[in-house]
């Protein structure tokens, strides 16, 4: 998780690093907002500034000199409190440089044991300290720092990206695992390094993505990569930067999540516009293949498992879902024939990440659907497909989420080989979701229903066939954002365990459409209700069943797309209730890029 971001001009005209950096860390603190750190480079050296929590306002500016050169951290801790001390960047006993981590050091423990055996101290709890007593280290046996960091990183285990500044002036930044992306200006005067394309969108008009084993050093505007096992040093691929950047500010609505689940209808029409001959391309390889993955973990997992499940249903092919830190038990069985198809917000989430490489090394190809170009996922697939869904700055996934449904919906629609009847189904859904959402009394009864659940101590939801990934998703999004216990179930499953502690005024949230499994759905309602429960019906109908009901439009085969947003609305709503921060919710990182 954590932020990394850094400057590097030799425009005149620039001389305020730590406001760039100060923006940059802004926009990245999603990955991590337990403390935060700047540190610049001056005449008299080295300075630096942290402190614990978000990163609000611009205040520590005037306690910073002004800079041409700096880098920053926003962190996500994983080892050691969240702590001043412990907070990046940390120095070097000479204080000749700053280094910060986006990662984590699985063999801390034991490289930090040689290094007290040689005399080294420790002043903080982080792996990161480590890395940086080890390099100092290293540097007993060759006066290089990019040598004695290179060397350093080979002797580090884990996903880890590191990023370091010296007195003199001098980026030294190398990723093994976490993200890490260099934009460039038209003028080619301003370096910046970043863990995200979406941090300098505005003022970089070009990237170059660095990949795992590769190490930057730059100096000024200059800029060196080299292979960190060989030392070679390896020519920059420059890109264009290609992202739907969108409006990265609230737009009058009062929090980020309100105006991102607004922006459901523009995600769908992104996915309906994606070209007709890739979809065709990538259902293809999935008849061709012998078996069918799909990958994601947290929201994206369900998302994952909501394109499985639409494979299986639309198209007849036997998809089986995976959860990214559960899914060893299948290495052994991909193959160059099967398909793993793995849609990702980021692109960088580590624990899907182990298990693809796994995949590819065995041949078995990729498709994905990502919504951050340059990602390390997007640049291993066979069939990249990108979200286009603009920036989501609330950490609770909303339209990505609605994003990743349809185009697991359409995905299996041209599979069946009906994708001009899966698109007019998208786009019909998401004018029905527009209206849905510009109804005041949507939003009236939600935020009534809301205050009502904010006392309750557990609350369930209950789901079936085409609901059952969307409960779980509610479930998800009530626990994000209230830190309350939500428990998501299958109807079908309700009698052999959870019905016993189904007891008066427990609420049940029932997600119902008008299909197959509505006549199962109304049976579990009564089963429930007749042990007390108090039945809260999202639906297309009213029923003598329900005690409280929030109509959804009738729609076919994406009623489960048009039901997860009374269910965002609803972890929404009693957030702001609770008074809890919605867009940050506590302890939790967007993109998680460590194990």
């Amino acid at each position: 998780m954590c932020g990394i971001f850094a400057i590097s001009t030799t425009n005149k005209n620039i001389n305020d690093a730590a406001k760039h950096i100060t923006d940059g860390l802004k926009s990245l603190d999603y990955r991590g907002y337990d403390s935060w750190g700047i540190t610049v480079k001056t005449d008299q050296g080295l300075k630096t500034h942290k402190q614990v929590g978000k990163l609000e306002n611009d205040d520590h500016l005037t306690l910073l000199p002004t800079a041409s050169i700096g880098i920053g951290h926003t962190r996500w801790a994983t080892h050691g409190g969240i702590t001043h001390a412990n907070a990046h960047p940390h120095h070097s006993s000479d204080g000749k440089f700053v280094l910060a981590q986006n990662g984590i050091v699985e063999n801390y423990q034991e490289l930090k044991q040689e290094l007290k055996d040689k005399g080294w101290k420790f002043t903080t709890e982080t792996d990161t300290e480590v890395i940086v007593r080890q390099i100092e280290e290293q540097q007993k046996h060759t006066p290089d720092l990019t040598t004695a960091i290179r060397q350093t990183i080979l002797d580090l285990k884990g996903r880890n990206t590191i990023i370091a500044l010296t007195t003199d002036g001098e980026i030294i930044a190398a990723r093994n695992g976490s993200p890490l992306v260099i934009g460039l200006t038209d003028s080619n005067d301003t370096v910046y390094l970043s863990s995200d394309t979406l941090s300098f969108a505005t003022v970089a008009t070009k990237i170059i993505v660095i990949d795992n084993g590769q190490l930057i050093r730059c100096r000024g505007n200059q800029l060196e990569i080299f292979d960190v096992k060989t030392g070679n040093k390896i020519l920059p691929k420059i890109e264009k930067i290609q992202l739907a950047v969108g409006v990265a500010d609230k737009e009058g609505y009062p929090h980020f999540m309100l105006k991102e689940i607004h922006e459901a209808s523009y995600v769908i029409n992104q996915v309906v516009n994606h070209p007709d001959a890739a979809y065709a391309q990538l259902a293809k390889a999935i008849k061709n293949s012998q078996q069918v993955y799909t990958i994601g973990s947290g929201t994206t997992g369900l998302a994952a498992a909501q394109t499985a499940y639409y494979l299986r249903e639309l198209a007849n092919i036997n998809a089986i879902s995976l959860v990214g830190a559960e899914a060893q038990s299948y290495y052994h069985l991909f193959s160059a024939d099967d398909l793993i198809i793995a849609p990702s917000q980021s692109g960088e989430t580590a624990d899907v990440l182990e298990v693809l490489e796994v995949a590819k090394s065995k041949g078995t190809k990729l498709a994905t659907f990502v919504n951050m170009p340059g990602s390390m996922m997007t640049r291993m697939s066979d069939f990249p497909f990108m979200a286009n869904a603009g920036p989501e700055l609330c950490v609770m996934a909303t339209k990505t989420f609605v994003s990743q449904l349809a185009w697991g919906y359409l995905v299996a629609k041209t599979t069946e080989g009906k994708i001009t009847a899966g698109k007019t189904y998208l786009e019909d859904t998401a004018k029905i979701i527009d209206q849905y959402l510009s109804d005041k009394t949507t939003h009236i009864s939600t935020k009534k229903l809301a205050q009502k659940l904010i006392t309750a101590k557990d609350i369930f939801l209950m789901g079936k066939s085409q609901n059952l990934q969307i409960v779980m998703e509610g479930m998800v999004k009530i626990i994000e954002g209230t830190y309350k216990h939500a428990h998501g179930i299958s109807a079908g499953d309700l009698k052999h365990y959870a019905i016993t502690i189904i007891e008066t005024g427990v609420p049940v949230i029932a997600v119902i459409s008008d299909d197959q499994s509505r006549a199962d759905m109304l049976s579990a309602v009564n089963e429930v209700k007749a042990r007390g429960a108090t039945i809260i019906a999202i639906a297309p109908e009213n029923n003598e069943a329900f005690d409280e009901y929030l109509r959804v439009p009738q729609v076919e085969e994406t009623s489960a797309i048009i039901n997860v947003i009374p269910l965002q609305l609803l972890a929404y709503y009693m957030t702001v209730a609770l008074g809890n921060n919605v867009d940050k919710p506590r302890n939790i990182a967007k993109s998680v890029t460590v194990k």
